[in-house]
Protein backbone atom coordinates (compact mmCIF):
# COMPACT_ATOMS: atom_id res chain seq x y z
CA UNK A 1 0.00 0.00 0.00
CA UNK A 2 1.47 3.44 -1.19
CA UNK A 3 1.38 5.95 1.34
CA UNK A 4 2.19 9.72 0.66
CA UNK A 5 4.03 11.37 3.18
CA UNK A 6 3.71 15.46 3.45
CA UNK A 7 6.04 17.24 5.45
CA UNK A 8 6.75 21.56 5.65
CA UNK A 9 3.67 22.86 6.63
CA UNK A 10 3.02 25.72 9.62
CA UNK A 11 2.87 29.06 10.03
CA UNK A 12 4.00 31.86 8.04
CA UNK A 13 4.23 35.31 8.08
CA UNK A 14 3.37 37.41 5.06
CA UNK A 15 6.66 37.50 2.40
CA UNK A 16 7.93 34.87 4.12
CA UNK A 17 8.97 31.01 2.57
CA UNK A 18 8.00 27.46 3.15
CA UNK A 19 9.30 24.02 1.64
CA UNK A 20 6.70 21.56 1.58
CA UNK A 21 7.84 17.90 0.81
CA UNK A 22 5.85 14.72 -0.25
CA UNK A 23 7.62 11.27 -0.21
CA UNK A 24 6.34 8.14 -1.37
CA UNK A 25 6.30 5.29 1.19
CA UNK A 26 6.92 2.90 -1.37
CA UNK A 27 8.23 2.50 -5.23
CA UNK A 28 5.40 4.09 -7.98
CA UNK A 29 5.89 3.15 -11.51
CA UNK A 30 4.26 4.69 -14.59
CA UNK A 31 3.68 8.30 -13.32
CA UNK A 32 2.21 11.24 -15.50
CA UNK A 33 2.15 13.85 -13.01
CA UNK A 34 3.03 14.82 -9.19
CA UNK A 35 2.10 17.55 -8.24
CA UNK A 36 0.17 20.02 -5.19
CA UNK A 37 -2.87 20.98 -4.65
CA UNK A 38 -4.76 23.44 -2.07
CA UNK A 39 -7.73 23.60 -0.35
CA UNK A 40 -9.61 26.51 1.74
CA UNK A 41 -13.23 25.80 3.54
CA UNK A 42 -16.45 25.82 1.34
CA UNK A 43 -14.23 25.89 -2.00
CA UNK A 44 -13.19 23.15 -4.18
CA UNK A 45 -9.32 21.69 -4.03
CA UNK A 46 -7.62 23.64 -6.50
CA UNK A 47 -4.04 22.41 -8.55
CA UNK A 48 -1.35 24.67 -6.90
CA UNK A 49 1.52 23.36 -9.67
CA UNK A 50 2.45 19.93 -11.35
CA UNK A 51 5.09 18.51 -12.72
CA UNK A 52 4.93 16.20 -15.82
CA UNK A 53 7.08 13.01 -16.11
CA UNK A 54 8.39 15.07 -19.24
CA UNK A 55 9.64 17.77 -16.68
CA UNK A 56 6.83 19.81 -18.02
CA UNK A 57 5.90 22.13 -15.07
CA UNK A 58 2.08 23.91 -14.61
CA UNK A 59 1.60 26.54 -12.42
CA UNK A 60 -1.84 28.03 -10.99
CA UNK A 61 -1.46 32.11 -12.02
CA UNK A 62 -1.81 33.50 -8.27
CA UNK A 63 1.10 31.47 -7.86
CA UNK A 64 3.74 32.32 -10.66
CA UNK A 65 6.67 33.52 -10.01
CA UNK A 66 6.63 32.77 -6.05
CA UNK A 67 5.67 28.92 -6.23
CA UNK A 68 8.38 26.43 -7.27
CA UNK A 69 7.57 22.49 -7.92
CA UNK A 70 10.37 19.84 -8.14
CA UNK A 71 10.82 16.35 -7.84
CA UNK A 72 13.77 13.46 -6.71
CA UNK A 73 12.51 11.07 -9.46
CA UNK A 74 15.29 8.27 -6.84
CA UNK A 75 12.92 9.25 -4.04
CA UNK A 76 9.55 9.65 -5.41
CA UNK A 77 9.61 13.02 -4.13
CA UNK A 78 7.81 16.03 -4.69
CA UNK A 79 8.85 19.57 -3.57
CA UNK A 80 6.67 22.75 -3.50
CA UNK A 81 8.70 26.01 -3.13
CA UNK A 82 6.99 29.03 -1.47
CA UNK A 83 7.79 32.18 -1.49
CA UNK A 84 6.73 35.72 -0.95
CA UNK A 85 3.64 34.13 0.55
CA UNK A 86 0.50 35.69 1.05
CA UNK A 87 -2.35 35.32 3.56
CA UNK A 88 -4.15 34.33 0.77
CA UNK A 89 -1.99 31.16 0.26
CA UNK A 90 -3.54 29.64 3.13
CA UNK A 91 -5.11 26.34 2.95
CA UNK A 92 -4.58 23.28 3.18
CA UNK A 93 -2.14 21.64 0.81
CA UNK A 94 -2.30 18.55 -0.68
CA UNK A 95 0.35 15.99 -3.06
CA UNK A 96 -0.59 14.59 -5.66
CA UNK A 97 0.54 11.88 -7.78
CA UNK A 98 -1.05 10.54 -11.30
CA UNK A 99 -0.52 7.46 -13.09
CA UNK A 100 -1.44 5.97 -16.86
CA UNK A 101 -2.61 2.53 -15.40
CA UNK A 102 -4.79 2.02 -11.91
CA UNK A 103 -4.71 3.11 -9.61
CA UNK A 104 -4.83 6.64 -11.57
CA UNK A 105 -3.39 8.64 -8.80
CA UNK A 106 -2.80 8.60 -5.04
CA UNK A 107 -3.62 11.56 -2.63
CA UNK A 108 -1.32 13.04 0.72
CA UNK A 109 -3.06 12.88 4.12
CA UNK A 110 -3.02 17.16 3.41
CA UNK A 111 -0.61 19.60 5.41
CA UNK A 112 -1.98 22.86 6.78
CA UNK A 113 -0.18 26.44 5.33
CA UNK A 114 -1.07 29.45 7.40
CA UNK A 115 0.18 32.63 6.46
CA UNK A 116 -0.68 35.52 9.09
CA UNK A 117 0.84 38.24 10.79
Amino acid sequence: QVQLVESGGGLEQPGGSLRLSCAASGSISAIVAMGWYRQTPGKQRELVAEIRSGGTTNYHDSVKGRFTISRDNAKNTVYLQMNSLKPEDTAVYYCNIKRFIAPWEYWGQGTQVTVSS
